[in-house]
């Protein structure tokens, strides 16, 4: 069956999908056990950025030479809203509605992305793509809606928080995506900018606030942070790499990504039985979310062999 974008396109952009599958899970526990949003987002970017500096440090041999200006401006502002901005507040959307809840709105991010797409970097939109991102948001949208997640309950203004971090990711990838078709930077060398700026951004942001109490977490909930920023750098990377790909289209890749909360669903039943609740509408919203990707993946595939 062909594909609408080729398989390692599909196969980088799906590793992120799994993982931050994952992390929200690993994340939602840390944070019920005393961590905080502004905790997490500032460790998980510490861990990642330490590991990007490093994998550069061993493997360009001429780092940074010849990014121009531009190229280094457009990634900053990717890092400073679409990872500072974003993951404080999908830190914040796990901690009030749950992880499979917070994961599934945030996955609302492609219409959005798609969008931004579309309108300002010159994106085509093929009419499979974009009936399989209805589907998608469709089965976010019942996602969010079943009676699932938290079980200590949340309000329906709750889901406002993870939104915001869907709208800032969006901004985040298209800006990537942008900046990447550039031309004069790696993926390597443009996920490090990204997260480096999200690092200052978060420092700033602690220093003039006077945060401090963010030093005083439980330990446990530190090392969880950390094993989440060693994840998500294996994450950002992969998405980086898709992106940079010829065929690393937005309308492709940020919907395959966000396809993680059909894993969060899975890891929450196994490890969340006692924070949070899988019901039958997150179910059928699962199922619908399946649909979305594979129209998405293979729509053309899909389309021509039903004569249309």
């Amino acid at each position: 069956m062909a594909l609408s974008a080729p398989l390692e396109v599909v196969a980088l952009a799906m590793v992120p999908a799994v993982l931050w599958g994952f992390t929200p899970v690993i994340e939602k526990r840390a944070l019920s056990d005393g961590g905080t949003p502004l905790q997490a987002a500032l460790t998980v970017v510490l861990v990642d950025s330490t590991i990007y500096l490093a994998a550069i440090a061993l493997l360009e041999p001429h780092p940074f030479e010849g990014i121009t200006l531009e190229t280094l401006g457009v990634f900053a502002f990717a890092g400073a809203v679409g990872t500072a901005l974003g993951r404080i507040a999908i830190f914040a959307g796990n901690q009030r509605v749950g992880a499979s809840i917070s994961s599934a709105v945030l996955s609302a991010r492609p219409l959005f992305a798609t969008a931004l797409a579309v309108g300002f970097i010159g994106e085509p939109l093929s009419l499979p793509t974009a009936v399989g991102i209805g589907v998608l948001v469709v089965g976010l949208g019942v996602l969010a809606v079943a009676k699932g997640g938290d079980l200590d309950g949340w309000q329906p203004r709750d889901l406002l928080v993870p939104l915001a971090a869907a709208a800032a990711f969006a901004v985040g990838n298209v800006t990537r995506r942008y900046g990447l078709e550039i031309g004069d930077a790696t993926p390597l060398e443009a996920v490090a900018v990204n997260e480096i700026t999200a690092l200052l951004a978060l420092a700033a942001f602690l220093a003039a606030t006077g945060r401090r109490d963010v030093l005083q977490k439980p330990p446990r909930t530190y090392l969880v942070f950390a094993a989440s920023g060693t994840i998500t750098a294996v994450a950002l990377l992969s998405m980086f790499t898709a992106l940079d790909a010829p065929d690393g289209r937005i309308a492709v890749v940020d919907p395959l990504v966000a396809t993680a909360p059909l894993f969060t669903v899975v890891f929450s039943t196994v490890m969340l039985r006692d924070l949070e609740r899988v019901s039958k509408g997150v179910l059928a919203g699962v199922l619908l979310v399946v649909l979305g990707a594979a129209l998405v993946t293979s729509g053309p595939a899909l389309l021509g062999a039903a004569g249309l």
